[in-house]
Order: structure tokens, then C-alpha cells, then sequence
């Protein structure tokens, strides 16, 4: 009996003495998250001061020339941190997205750290069993031994071919575009690039270890043998140059690289250095994000996220991620290699709402088994796309050869750079143009699923999907088209309907060519909030006439940057819970759309038609003191997502001010005074004039 008493008071000594890793949560940051920030406040001033003029210019894009400082932005007040510091603790990462650092901790920093008054909680940070790829020595067609020629590009592929043409990239190479002018942000295990063959010459812009807090992200003291594997054949995939052996489809593209995976022998990493990592890249003006991780099952069990969780922004590195993308960061990820395990669910931050998180197909473009699938656990659809995932070629890391490897990580990087690709082709998209046009740009389009999505990355349905620029108070329209056939470019022509403004027949007008690949159309002088209809028409230069898209046409509202495929409309599965998103754009002017969803009731209401299960729904906008000023929706609607245009010159004129207002969705109940309603969410939006 002793022993067992002596054992049970030593295991309790390592445990009391061990450190753990926590994340510390501030109360504040030396001034009120209310607190109005404006251009000319001494806190905003600090806050822009941690930002590049890369950084600054995308955020505004999105977030308005005069609010994309946000309180999240704030940096951490430094006498909180030094009093954690003077404690002899040492700090991990600092986080001001999340006003928090992470740290690690015995039980009696814990319990000392927990009295100090301006710590609002403390929480462990997630560490998650990583799944490695699997590397595959097989033989196969195209490997150096066999190899397929391929002489109608102007590159040579080699082994990479296959990977490459299933997405129709080599055809989006001979325009030229390569990535160039687009920064992109690799999460993974480390980067033995400088010794790589493929990688060696491309452009780094900078790199940083969050592991061991330097700017190494090569293997060094410390790391575990072949650490920075993974990671250098991600970067191999998306941005190697070797003609003959290897090419990535965003050769031409700048990279930061950012080591957050610790892959000892018992592998894991940890949520923070993630949010970490996404923070410093959105300082540096990044443009896209991918990373190859994610986090589910972690190693201790006690402290494992469930499928509840998988809910968006719940995990740290969801929550991370929404951030970003919030300041116009385009964020890719990897669904995960669960598909055929207990936990087949997409794995966070593949849960995020607007990341795209990508699945694998085998070169026949069927699903791989291990391809991790959806929904999230609100019901929403993913993986969002799908690319080569089985027989992918990569370099060797700290080599000139190469092989050949599986897994969605390294489907990921291929997305990745064709969203480079569509970035640099035509630079002034928004994150959220850019990410419209990728779902557009799959081959399940119009039946997207929980296993692939909406299909099979195409570079050639991205580049060629058309879009728009916003130049003053008008609107350009851009748009390539490629044909094997060849395009007559005088035949080229564009139909414009507007059916609530003409009252004849579309018009058919000419676009403008720059003499090479690209065509534009400006429009200008159209009332705000009319739907505008456009079809493309040409003569290939075989006398063939091509009409685009076909059967169909592309839509777009008057003061709104989203064109969206017709085809597409009312095909989505029926939603799980009732879901208010935020608006887009916002900040606005004039206009802006707000997206809502409605799942089948519990209590049965029925509709007005009495032949049809619903629900009754108001959605309402409201000002800074609560006063209602606008009802958008006020009506009994049956399951389903929706979209209302809410349009400030049509229901206001000019007499609604620049402001913060508030948008609020009730379902389930008529009454006046909403008692009964089974839901309601309120959101906020900015008007800018």
C-alpha cells in the first residue's frame, strides 16, 4: 500500500512541476473594445504601423478606406505581457487577433497567473496527431523512366504533367500567367528550399519559424529527422521550376513560409502557431494562404474537438482564419485523410465559412476513399473543390529528384496556385470574387455534394470566368476566352438584358480587345440594385459559333462585384440549422446582399399556400439606437437559402447617413412582440459614402 501511495505522490509531482502549453486570454487592451477608431486616434496610427502598404491596400478592398483598422488589430497592451514576463514566463506567440499569448505553464504559474486582474481566462492550447502522406514509389506513366511528351505547350512538364493538365493549367501558362505580382503563404512543417532543385530560385520573400521562434525553417537543433519534408514538397507542388521534371502552376509567384508543425515521432502541432503564423502573413500583405494541416483528434483524448465543433468558428485556427479572410486574404486549406476512418469529417480549419478547403481525386477524377468529407456541423458543404490528390509529383527535399506522393495536403498546393494563377491574371479581385469564381470553376457545379464539392479545379473555366473591376462610379468587365479552335476576336459580342429596365430586346454590343487574350466592356449610367443579364457569343477561327455559358447566363446586381452562373441557382441541398450570414459588401455603398438559411421547422408551421411545411420570416434593419428602418422580408418562405439585395438609394434616397447599422433575422413567429420565434440573429454593417 505504500508503494502505491509513493507512486501516486511521485506521478503527481511530475504533473504539478511539467509545463503545459496555455493560451492567456487580456480582459482588454488598455482601452474599450467599443472604443470608435478613426484614421486620425493614436490607436489606429499604432496598429497601421504593424501593417505593410501591401497589407493596408488589400484590406481596403474589402474593408473600406476608413475602417480596416479594426479593435482585433489593436496591439496587445505591453504592460499585461510584461507582467507575464516579469514573472519569468516565457511567451510563445502573441496573438492580438485574439488578445491572448500563449505560454507555457507549471500548475503554480497557472494558479498565479490566473489571480493577475486583467486575465480574462486561460485555456489549454489544442495539440492534434498529424497525418502524414503517403509517399509512393510506384512506377508510373510519366515517371522519367516512361516519360509522355507533350509538345502543343510551351513548357515541359514533365512527370508533373498529369497533375497540371487534369486541372488545365499548361493551356493558362501559354497566355502567360504564372502568378507573378501574387504573394502566397505556405503553413507546414518546414522549407528546405535553398537546397531543393525545383525550388531553389523562386522567390522568397520571407520565412519564419514559429517553433522555435527564429527565422529557420529548414530543419536545425531540435527539429525531428526530415521535418521540413512535408512541407518543401508543398512548396515543390505549387511553385517548382524544373522544365523536364517539375512545374508548379504558380512558378511565378513570391512566398512567405511559415513552419507551425512539430513532427516528432509522437506528431503533433498546435492551434496557436497557426493564428500565429496567418497574423504574420496578413501583416506582410499576403494574398492567399494554404496549409496542408488540420485538427480534429488530438493526442490527448480528454481534449479532442467533436463534430459539433466543426461548426466554423469554434477551433482557434477557424476563428483564425474567418480573420483573415475578413481583410481580404484568400485562405486555402486541406480537407483532411479521414474519408475512410472512424472520424471521416472534414478536420478545422477546413471548417472555416469562406476558406476553401480542398478533397482528392485520383487522374480519373474519382474521389480518393481517404478524401475527408462534409458537411460542417452547420450544415454547410465541403469539401468546396477537388484536385489530383493520388500519384502527385513533388521534389525530394534537399535533392534534385523527385517522387510521387498522396493525400489531400497535396491537392491543396495545385488549388492554391490556380487561385494564384486567377490572382495575378487580374489583380484587382477581391478575396471574395476570387473565391466565387473558383466554386463557379468547378466541374459539379450545379450538384455540389459532401464528397467533391464543387468539383475539379479547372485554371481554364477560372481564368476565363468573367469579371469585374469597379472604376469610379463604373463598372469594367474582363474576360478571356480560350479555344483550341482559335477566336475570331471581331465576332466577339456580349447580350445585356436588364429586365427590370429595358423594355426590348437584349442588347448586343462589341467588347474591346487588347490585341493578345484579354476583352472588356465598361458600363456606366444604370440605376443601383437592377439584376443585369450578359451572354458572350463568338466565330472560332474554324467558323464555329460558340455561345458562353451555354444553355444559360452569367447575372450580376448593379453595385455589386459577384457574377454568378444561373445555372447554379436554387440546386443546393436543403440546410440543417437556421444561418444568418454577414452581408457582403461590407463596408457598402450603395448596395449590399444579405444571405440567410432556413431548414425544415420543428413546429410545423404552415404556409400560406396550406399545402406546404414553413416558416414566417422578417428580416429587418435597424440603426445604432435600435430604431427599426427598413423590413426587407416579411413573409411566410419555405425551406431553403436565400439572398435579398438591400439597397439604400432605392429605399432611402439620399437621407440614410454613413454609419454602422444593424440587420436582424427572426423565424418562427408573426406576433408583435416575437415571443415565440425559435430563432433570431442580429449582425452588423457599415454604409460608407
Amino acid at each position: 500500500m505504500k508503494k502505491i501511495f509513493f507512486a501516486i505522490f511521485i506521478l503527481s509531482t511530475i504533473l504539478l512541476s511539467a509545463q503545459t502549453k496555455y493560451l492567456v486570454y487580456f480582459k482588454d487592451k488598455g482601452t474599450d473594445s467599443q472604443h470608435r477608431l478613426n484614421k486620425s486616434s493614436l490607436l489606429f496610427q499604432e496598429a497601421e504601423k504593424e501593417l505593410t502598404p501591401r497589407s493596408i491596400e488589400r484590406r481596403k478592398k474589402v474593408m473600406g478606406e476608413e475602417n480596416y483598422i479594426t479593435f482585433e488589430d489593436l496591439p496587445l497592451n505591453d504592460s499585461y505581457v510584461e507582467q507575464i514576463e516579469s514573472n519569468g514566463i516565457k511567451i510563445a506567440n502573441k496573438l492580438k487577433w485574439f488578445n491572448a499569448v500563449s505560454c507555457y505553464l507549471t500548475i503554480e504559474e497557472y494558479n498565479l497567473i490566473k489571480q493577475l486582474p486583467f486575465v480574462k481566462k486561460i485555456e489549454l492550447v489544442g495539440k492534434f496527431v498529424s497525418r502524414k502522406p503517403i509517399e509512393d514509389n510506384e512506377q508510373r506513366p510519366g515517371d522519367s523512366s516512361s516519360r509522355l511528351y507533350k509538345t502543343n505547350y510551351n513548357l515541359d512538364y514533365g512527370s508533373s504533367l498529369t497533375q497540371n493538365e487534369l486541372s488545365e493549367i499548361p493551356v493558362v501558362h501559354d497566355l502567360g500567367i504564372n502568378g507573378s505580382g501574387v504573394l502566397v503563404g505556405l503553413l507546414d512543417t518546414g522549407f528546405r528550399w535553398q537546397t531543393t532543385s525545383s525550388v531553389e530560385t523562386r522567390n522568397v520573400v520571407a520565412e519564419r519559424d514559429f517553433i522555435q521562434g527564429d527565422n529557420v525553417t529548414g530543419n536545425q537543433v531540435g527539429d525531428a529527422s526530415g521535418q521540413d519534408s512535408h512541407g518543401t514538397n508543398v512548396f515543390s507542388i505549387i511553385g517548382g521550376y524544373a522544365p523536364g521534371s517539375l512545374i508548379g502552376p504558380a512558378y511565378g509567384a513570391s512566398f512567405l513560409l511559415a513552419k507551425t508543425e512539430y513532427v516528432p515521432d509522437e506528431t503533433h502541432a498546435e492551434e496557436d502557431n497557426y493564428a500565429a503564423a496567418l497574423e504574420w502573413m496578413e501583416g506582410l500583405g499576403v494574398d492567399i494562404t494554404s496549409s496542408s494541416l488540420g485538427y480534429s483528434i488530438f493526442d490527448n483524448t480528454t481534449y479532442s474537438y467533436t463534430y459539433e465543433d466543426m461548426n466554423g468558428n469554434t477551433t482557434i485556427v477557424a476563428q483564425a482564419a474567418n480573420l483573415a479572410f475578413d481583410r481580404g486574404i484568400i485562405t486555402l486549406t486541406a480537407a483532411g485523410n479521414d474519408g475512410d476512418k472512424a472520424w471521416y469529417y472534414i478536420s478545422s480549419p477546413g471548417d472555416a465559412f469562406d476558406i476553401i478547403t480542398v478533397g482528392s481525386v485520383n487522374s480519373s477524377n474519382a474521389v480518393v476513399g481517404s478524401s475527408s468529407r462534409g458537411p460542417t456541423s452547420d450544415g454547410r458543404i465541403k469539401p468546396d473543390l477537388v484536385a489530383l490528390g493520388n500519384g502527385v509529383y513533388h521534389s525530394n527535399v534537399g535533392t534534385s529528384s523527385y517522387n510521387f506522393g498522396a493525400g489531400t495536403s497535396y491537392a491543396t498546393p495545385i488549388t492554391a496556385g490556380v487561385t494564384a494563377l486567377l490572382k495575378s491574371a487580374f489583380p484587382h479581385l477581391t478575396n471574395q470574387q476570387v473565391r466565387q469564381i473558383m466554386l463557379e470553376s468547378g466541374d459539379n457545379l450545379t450538384t455540389p455534394n459532401n464528397e467533391r464539392g464543387y468539383g475539379l479545379i479547372s485554371a481554364k473555366r477560372a481564368i476565363t470566368y468573367p469579371n469585374l473591376e469597379k472604376i469610379g462610379n463604373e463598372y469594367k468587365l474582363h474576360k478571356i476566352f480560350i479555344d483550341d479552335r482559335g477566336v475570331d476576336s471581331s465576332t466577339v459580342m456580349m447580350s445585356i438584358n436588364i429586365p427590370s429596365y429595358f423594355a426590348w430586346d437584349p442588347v448586343i454590343v462589341p467588347l474591346s480587345y487588347d490585341g493578345y487574350s484579354r476583352y472588356s466592356y465598361t458600363f456606366s449610367d444604370l440605376p443601383s440594385g437592377h439584376q443585369i443579364e450578359i451572354q458572350f457569343n463568338y466565330v472560332t477561327k474554324t467558323g464555329v459559333t460558340v455561345y458562353e455559358p451555354f444553355p444559360g447566363s452569367y447575372k450580376f446586381y448593379w453595385g455589386d462585384l459577384i457574377i454568378s452562373n444561373v445555372a447554379n441557382e436554387g440546386i443546393e441541398e436543403i440546410p440543417t440549422q437556421f444561418k444568418l450570414y454577414q452581408n457582403y459588401p461590407n463596408p457598402f455603398n450603395p448596395s449590399t446582399t444579405i444571405n440567410y438559411a432556413l431548414h425544415t421547422p420543428t413546429f410545423g408551421v404552415p404556409s400560406r399556400e396550406g399545402n406546404k411545411s414553413g416558416v414566417f420570416v422578417t428580416l429587418k434593419v435597424y440603426d445604432i439606437l435600435g430604431r427599426e428602418i427598413a423590413t426587407l422580408v416579411n413573409q411566410f418562405q419555405q425551406p431553403g437559402k436565400y439572398s435579398v439585395l438591400y439597397n439604400v438609394e432605392t429605399l432611402h434616397g439620399a437621407s440614410l447617413p454613413s454609419g454602422v447599422y444593424f440587420y436582424t433575422l427572426r423565424v418562427g413567429d408573426s406576433s408583435p412582440d416575437k415571443s415565440g420565434s425559435e430563432f433570431m440573429e442580429t449582425k452588423k454593417m457599415v454604409l460608407i459614402k
